[in-house]
């Protein structure tokens, strides 16, 4: 569900409602405990980066969560923007309902908006909608990598100025028959490689779209998760080493 024609635009104001990141921040050591689970231990791959990862359609589900419960384990700072100020949905239909009923380009705004405070250097991902949350965020503000989870952006969805950042790489992990899915390998993959970076392009057999959330047992793959991670944290983990 990238779409971010739907949900994005090239506005650049500010947002009317403080992101939840520093409070989301606190809850990725603990949420593990609240469901009676150790927190994972996981081996640290490199340098310390800076993560930002910007939600889906749905909101802040636990599929974010364990990503950042994912990378704070191996060493990196975590941040989780709440675009939806706690609003959560369990269904695709009322969520994107919800967005369009939203201002014009309101998440690129809170995109923007939650990561005005870092320096430069940071690495953005996003699941689905969040995806393009990442990308119109790495047009805009000086990134080292960009992640893409459950969708794949052209920049050519974010405005006729918008060009891929120079030098930056990229990863894109989607299920083969995820419904939502766009064809834009092609454009995308061009569009990268432009920019003197490389994107790679990971496929999963399956039709779920944000496979990796455990609370959506008609999408969620664990295989898939654990095959996506043992390829996610050695890219995070080189980004830092270029810092």
């Amino acid at each position: 569900m990238t779409r971010p024609r739907m949900a994005h635009a090239a506005g650049t104001g500010s947002s009317a409602a403080r992101p939840r990141h520093a409070r989301l921040r606190r809850r990725i050591g603990s949420h593990h405990a609240r469901h009676g689970r150790a927190a994972p231990t996981l081996p640290s791959w490199g340098a310390m980066t800076t993560v930002v990862i910007f939600h889906s359609a749905l909101g802040v589900r636990q599929g974010e969560l364990d990503a950042a419960a994912r990378l704070h384990a191996a060493g990196h700072e975590v941040i989780v923007p709440d675009l939806y100020d706690g609003r959560v949905f369990d269904e695709y239909e009322p969520a994107m309902a919800w967005a369009g009923e939203q201002p014009e380009g309101f998440r690129a705004t809170r995109a923007l908006a939650a990561v005005a405070g870092l320096p430069d250097g940071f690495v953005v991902a996003g699941f689905s909608m969040g995806s393009s949350d990442a990308v119109y965020v790495a047009t805009r503000r000086s990134v080292s990598g960009v992640l893409q989870f459950a969708g794949l952006n052209p920049v050519e969805w974010f405005g006729d100025d918008a060009r891929w950042p120079a030098g930056v790489d990229s990863q894109s992990h989607q299920k083969v028959d995820d419904p939502f899915r766009d064809p834009v390998e092609e454009q995308a993959l061009a569009d990268v490689a432009a920019a003197g970076g490389t994107l790679e392009l990971f496929d999963y057999p399956g039709a779920g779209h944000l496979f990796t959330d455990p609370t959506l047992p008609d999408e969620f793959d664990a295989e898939a998760t654990e095959l996506l991670w043992s390829r996610v944290l050695p890219f995070v983990a080189a980004r830092g080493e270029q810092a």
